[in-house]
């Protein structure tokens, strides 16, 4: 783990915040960017997941939505994580009248983002903020291995969540799945993002000395001790066990280059879990 990373983990959650909004202060003040369908692009210092160009990543992982995962315009949309409408922007060009976009995310600031600038202009787009501890983002609130999704069985043909996974421990990921379960359709798909630990990634990873888990816990690795939410990495055998328990199955593995594959042939930085109910 490089010094910088160190040094922004042991800062308070809302301190985090604060240094990004003032590191990117300067970019900031210029004119502001928009999307292809005019809707405004977050400040970068309110960006406070992911790294590289917002608009860019969005549409990225909508052409993964529907080449891999076969999303269509008419299709029930859950973003677990929605954090400050990377997916959500990109999917306002794509669903139609008959589709529909529901996310919630642990982070205030985003949601609020988001209903300002999304909903009010697509009522079919709405954005919860649920108050859900995380050591990363948050210093307390609800737990989220027993938190229940605000949404009914079977309501969602399509699931999405990018960095959610790798930042929750076993018992939380746990209920995250059997809740995905839940409110997904028959035959209904999700695309997950992790960190899989298995040989080939115990292998490279030593190739990629600023990306580390030293923390051996298992069944699950940390990067961060003091901030365990900070990243971690899920051993493949028991993610399989796991999703097979609850009813998931995996229809397609796409390996990350984060432990030192070849950047071209992944699809993301982290692993692509396509699940199918």
């Amino acid at each position: 783990m490089t010094l910088l990373r160190r040094v922004f983990y042991a800062l308070p959650p809302s301190w985090r915040f604060f240094v990004r909004r003032l590191f990117y202060l300067p970019a900031d003040l210029l004119r502001p960017q928009r999307s292809n369908n005019g809707l405004l692009i977050p400040p970068k210092g309110l960006i406070y997941t992911g790294s590289g160009d917002f608009l860019k990543q969005g549409e990225t992982w909508l052409k993964h939505f529907v080449e891999k995962g076969e999303l269509a315009p008419h299709h029930q949309v859950l973003d677990i994580g929605s954090g400050i409408g990377r997916i959500a922007i990109p999917l306002t060009g794509y669903l139609n009248a008959k589709g529909g976009y529901e996310g919630f995310d642990v982070v205030k600031m985003g949601v609020d983002w988001c209903q300002k600038h999304i909903s009010r202009k697509f009522p079919n787009f709405r954005f919860q903020y649920i108050p859900i501890d995380n050591d990363l983002y948050r210093s307390e609130g609800l737990q989220a291995a027993n938190y229940h999704f605000p949404y009914a069985n079977e309501q969602f043909d399509f699931v999405v969540l990018t960095s959610v996974f790798t930042h929750m421990l076993p018992d939380e990921v746990e209920n995250y799945l059997a809740e995905i379960q839940r409110v997904l359709k028959p035959n209904g798909r999700c695309m997950a993002t992790f960190f899989i630990w298995n040989e080939e990634a115990a292998h490279l990873s030593p190739s990629n000395p600023r990306f580390q888990f030293p923390f051996d816990r298992g069944h699950y690795r940390l990067m961060d001790e003091k901030v365990k939410s900070a990243n971690v990495a899920f051993n493949e055998s028991y993610l399989e066990n796991y999703l097979d328990k609850v009813g998931l199955q995996i229809e397609k593995t796409f390996p990350g280059f984060w432990c030192g594959r070849p950047k071209a042939d992944s699809l993301d930085f982290q692993d692509v879990l396509l699940l199918q109910k």
